[in-house]
């Protein structure tokens, strides 16, 4: 196995049989939402696994070396198309470890916010087997436009939240990445609230009925 991300494991429960794994947002780190595991509460053992994202020059912020999954060159520009797949790579390095023990496939789920969430959904529509569900909170679904072709034929569960005034990645960006993502046949529940480029307490709420439901329908 090629050598695995810096991550966090935290475990909620003894021996547990799914695994959430939570990717944070640009500048931030793999600490960033563990507080909100800590929150959401759910019926089974859970192991959660935070990545750190490489360091990296970042051009829209002036080269600045930060924390990142891809580079981002413009707002609404071009795409990292080589760092969008490295960041790929390196998250089906993590499915692998959680299926070497012992985690299936379908309680397996890719969680992340922002940059964090277009990595969920491009690397959960396209893993080889279907996963259990994919969260992706104030984000959007990058290369949108090679979805007919790239798609996978499995299609997890999908939840995507976004706030109505962010001023990072527009509500309109978010919305339209939800409806193409139905369109393509996909079991996707929607979710918007009145803040910013952010995470609310209702959102938390709805996160953790989401996984309940899905965990239901998939238990070890």
């Amino acid at each position: 196995m090629s050598i695995l991300l810096p991550h966090i494991t935290l475990d909620i429960g003894t021996s547990p049989q799914h695994s959430i794994i939570w990717l944070h947002g640009l500048g931030a780190d793999g600490k960033d939402f563990v507080p909100i595991a800590h929150e959401i509460k759910l019926p089974v053992a859970v192991r959660y696994l935070f990545p750190h994202a490489p360091q990296q020059p970042v051009t829209i912020n002036g080269g600045m070396m930060m924390r990142a999954w891809y580079d981002i060159i413009a707002f609404n520009g071009p795409i990292d198309s080589a760092g969008i797949q490295a960041s790929q790579a390196a998250i089906e390095n993590l499915i692998a470890q959680e299926k070497q023990r012992g985690i299936v496939a379908k309680n397996i789920y890719l969680a992340g916010f922002s940059q964090g969430g277009a990595i969920a959904l491009y690397t959960g529509l396209h893993h080889a087997e279907k996963l259990g569900g994919i969260i992706a909170l104030s984000s959007r679904l990058p290369q949108a436009e090679k979805l007919p072709e790239k798609i996978s034929a499995h299609k997890p569960p999908i939840f995507m939240a976004h706030g109505r005034s962010d001023p990072i990645i527009p509500y309109s960006t978010g919305s339209h990445s939800a409806t193409l993502l139905k369109e393509g046949g996909y079991q996707l529940e929607w979710r918007e609230y009145d803040m910013p480029h952010s995470v609310c307490a209702e959102e938390i709420a709805d996160i953790e009925r989401w996984l309940i439901r899905q965990l239901s329908n998939n238990p070890a």
